[in-house]
């Protein structure tokens, strides 16, 4: 054998399309040794350099298998080697040469010319077949291979159809298949960060189906979208390069381009990137078809910068020298899966043939006729140390383990353009990305993808059938980023927090002492506490004067109390709500206002009665006296204090946070009000009841407002009611009006305690500065005077309201009445008359401090 074929010859002695050595044992053998490309003619006469160095692979395997006494001893492998030429129809017209010997023929019609039967040569039986390169070319084989049950070992062919074990079963190979190599890529992707791509496959099952098996891995592990997916047609020409670069322009995001395409095919779409002037615009992934082959490089680097290449891990064997000694070329990558293959088949049959010829040495019957299926058996269980050093071994499909090595193409300043190892690939995914430069000089990996990442805070709104497209929506209102596809709202005492990450507490406020809405009414109050401090300083000091007896001293102290707490409640509504501050709110909201208005309307209830009373009798009213006056008054504020406890009893006080006061639509300036639990219908009600004292107080007013000033208070008070009735219908639509407004709290309370501060300083000023200011500046008139009987004054009272009538209705200016045109000037009635004028023009000190009413001259 060996002197058939000398392996140091020269590569003319493999120009024949078929080429036999004999042995025992034959294998076939297929290999693109020729170019096609001759019209008509199934391949040209240029001669492949790669198939040729691959075809020298299987001899310098055959010679060193049967130079081994270990392996197959006693055994010649020989081979029976067809060319491709690349075709799947031309392989599969030659392949049929290796099932020939396996057809029987029917010759029972044939006869020599003699009568005798023919004599056919029968061929020789090929146990096993090492092949093909192109995946298009051992499917088609396999199809046929697998009807005659002849095991087939292909050395380079990855289409990841091959692995379907129900259609090719009889097929293995030594390289990993394209699903690993997808995988690889996938992987690669996701490690640069890179979620939008396109494909550009060659058309044919390689390209088609590698480009088909990245779009299901990625679909599977998620997070990756396909821009584009595009074909490089069989007959293509430059036009068609150039479209696909403009339909990859269309998506400029997608900057990564994964391709399954021949090293033909790659070139062009370099060449086109160039003309289109984008390079270094796109990202290339080449699948082992670039691998670190120059031929798609050549004259176009600038455009292959920073393309990441995958190759399955291969090494220069040992004994190159006896393989393509006159090629220009260094060793080609397939060798190493050629002499792969060839020792899994030598590995399988001396495994068969020491299981079946245990006793023989050499090949025994049970080993002739065992058939392929028992070969595969033997093939899918080979173990061995291939020619890299690496495990050669098949999974039960027929694979062989994934292992590739990556490559990034790069041009450095230092040393010429080539490509640089930066990780490999097992299984799992090692890359360097430090050793990793990208086009333009770009420090940072490049970006490829849809859409930006969203701010913090924003929600991602993904496009329909996109999910690597997406806009960017903010969380808006009180709502906060959940996670990156969905915000939430939070809860009803939270806010989100300055970035929307998450809910924190909604601040709380009160009213505070500082703020000017407590100024203003804080200043009033204690203006209003001073005087009303020193009019009752000045009441007891003066306790038994006139002036101050005139004006009834128990009433006058109760009212000056009412008033005093109409100017305290001032600080209660300001101070910091507790359950304490809220228990004196709802004592005190209307208590302050009630006994003030219980003592006035006592008052003028008491001077009414006494003047209706005295135009029928003269007879002195019942209940007029200060101990009656202090059991009404007293009776009056104990209805009020019995509703305020009912209201304790039914509904405990107790503070609440009000977020809906404050929570406007921007969530920065929502604020929780820490409050009473008072609604304002329930400040209504409380201080209803003193509302009703102060609207029958004003009935009174308006009935006695025709009593002489000089006998009562009647028009100070009327004064007092009609200027504080103004002051809260002023009060009620602010109060209920602000309701929907931000700063209710700040407007209700200061309306409120400015509403019942001027109440209060209305009656202060009304019916007690002035006689202060007599007592103080004007101690002369603060004298007694005599008394008079409750008849004289009644019935004086009477008669000068009587004539109160203009002196117009009078016939020549005589001021006369009803009851007095037929009576005589000398009757008594004028002398009374006369005396009533008398005192009204005499008696000053009464006039001036307007207290010498009927209660003063009953006292």
């Amino acid at each position: 054998m060996k002197a058939l074929f000398d392996l140091t010859a020269s590569q003319e002695i493999y120009a024949p399309h078929s080429i036999r050595m004999e042995g025992d044992l034959t294998l076939g053998g297929l290999f693109p040794v020729h170019a096609r490309g001759i019209p008509g003619e199934p391949c040209g006469d240029i001669k492949k350099e790669n198939g040729i160095h691959r075809l020298e692979a299987m001899m310098y395997a055959l010679d060193q298998i049967n130079s081994d006494d270990d392996l197959l001893p006693n055994v010649t492998l020989g081979a029976r080697v067809l060319d491709t030429c690349s075709r799947d129809t031309y392989a599969l017209e030659q392949s049929l040469t290796f099932v020939q010997a396996l057809i029987q023929k029917d010759t029972s019609d044939v006869r020599c010319m003699n009568g005798e039967p023919p004599v056919f040569v029968k061929p020789e039986k090929v146990v096993g077949v090492i092949g093909a390169s192109a995946s298009s070319v051992s499917i088609m084989v396999a199809n046929i291979l697998r009807l005659f049950q002849i095991p087939q070992i292909s050395y380079a062919s990855t289409a990841p159809e091959l692995s379907d074990d129900r259609r090719y079963d009889f097929f293995s190979r030594v390289v990993p298949p394209d699903s690993f190599q997808a995988q690889a890529m996938v992987d690669i992707v996701k490690a640069m960060g890179w979620n939008y791509i396109s494909t550009v496959a060659s058309e044919g099952s390689y390209g088609e189906k590698g480009v088909d098996t990245f779009h299901q891995l990625s679909r599977e592990s998620g997070g990756i979208c396909i821009a584009q997916s595009l074909k490089i047609p069989h007959n293509h020409k430059q036009e068609n390069f150039d479209k696909i670069i403009r339909l990859l322009l269309e998506t400029r995001y997608a900057r990564a381009v994964v391709l399954f395409a021949s090293d033909e095919d790659i070139r062009g779409i370099l060449n086109a990137s160039k003309r289109a002037d984008q390079v270094g615009h796109f990202l290339w992934i080449g699948s082992d078809s670039w691998g670190a082959k120059n031929s798609p490089v050549h004259q176009l680097e600038e455009a292959a910068v920073g393309a990441v290449t995958i190759l399955p891990k291969r090494a220069t064997i040992a004994g190159q020298e006896r393989i393509g000694t006159d090629s220009k070329y260094e060793q080609e990558g397939k060798v190493q899966f050629v002499i792969d293959a060839v020792y899994a088949m030598a590995h399988a049959l001396h495994n068969m043939q020491r299981d079946l010829c245990p006793d023989v040495s050499g090949i025994c019957p049970d080993m002739d006729l065992a058939g392929g299926k028992k070969l595969l058996k033997y093939i899918r269980s080979v173990t061995f140390n291939g020619s890299a050093g690496t495990s050669v071994n098949f999974n039960r499909n027929g694979d062989a383990p994934g292992r590739y090595d990556l490559f990034q193409y790069q041009i450095n300043n230092n040393s010429s353009p080539g490509y640089k190892h930066i990780g490999q690939w097992t299984e799992t995914l090692q890359l360097n990305i430090e050793d990793m430069q990208w086009p333009n000089g770009q420090t940072e990996i490049p970006s490829s993808v849809c859409s930006q990442p969203c701010k913090t805070g924003e929600r991602k709104k993904t496009v329909k059938g996109m999910p690597c497209c997406w806009h960017c929506e903010p969380c808006d209102g009180y709502q906060y980023q959940y996670d990156e596809t969905s915000c939430k709202l939070c809860s009803y005492s939270m806010m989100p927090n300055p970035n929307r990450t998450a809910c924190q507490p909604i601040p709380i406020v009160k009213l505070e002492w500082h703020s000017p809405w407590a100024v203003i009414p804080v200043f009033l109050a204690m203006l209003g506490i001073i005087a009303t401090i020193f009019v009752m300083a000045t009441f007891i000091r003066y306790n038994d004067t006139p002036i101050v007896r005139a004006s009834g001293r128990e009433l006058s102290y109760v009212l000056l109390t009412g008033i005093f707490l109409c100017y305290i409640i001032t600080f209660v509504m300001i101070a910091k709500p507790d359950v304490a501050v809220c228990s004196f709110r709802r004592i005190f909201l209307g208590l302050g206002m009630c006994i003030s208005y219980a003592a006035l309307l006592t008052k003028t209830n008491r001077i009414y009665r006494i003047f209706e009373e005295g135009k029928t009798s003269v007879t002195a009213p019942r209940l007029i006296s200060p101990t009656s006056q202090l059991a009404i008054t007293s009776s009056l504020i104990s209805a009020q204090l019995l509703g305020v406890f009912i209201w304790f009893g039914v509904d405990p006080p107790n503070t609440i946070v009000d977020y809906d006061e404050q929570k406007s639509i921007n969530s920065d300036q929502a604020r929780g009000v820490l409050k009473c639990d008072i609604t304002d219908l329930q400040i209504i009600c409380s201080l209803g009841y003193s509302i009703l004292l102060m609207v029958t107080c004003t009935v009174y007013a308006i009935k006695t407002r025709g009593v002489p000033e000089n006998f009562n208070e009647a028009k100070p008070i009327g004064f007092t009611m009609y200027t504080t009735c103004i002051v809260w219908l002023a009060f009620i639509p602010i109060f209920f009006g602000t309701a929907q407004s931000a700063e209710k709290l700040y407007i209700q309370t200061t309306t409120l305690c400015i509403s019942m501060n001027l109440s209060a300083s209305v009656a202060l000023g009304m019916l007690y500065i002035p006689k202060v200011y007599v007592i103080i500046f004007h101690p002369e008139l603060n004298v007694q005077k005599r008394k008079r009987s409750f008849k004289a004054v009644v019935t004086a009272a009477s008669l000068t309201t009587r004539l109160s009538h203009k002196t117009s209705d009078r016939p020549n200016g005589e001021a006369k009445t009803e009851l007095c045109e037929n009576i005589d000037p000398n009757s008594k009635y004028h002398q009374t008359r006369a005396r009533i004028h008398k005192e009204s023009q005499g008696s000053s000190a009464i006039s001036r401090s307007r207290s010498a009413d009927l209660v003063g001259v009953l006292i």
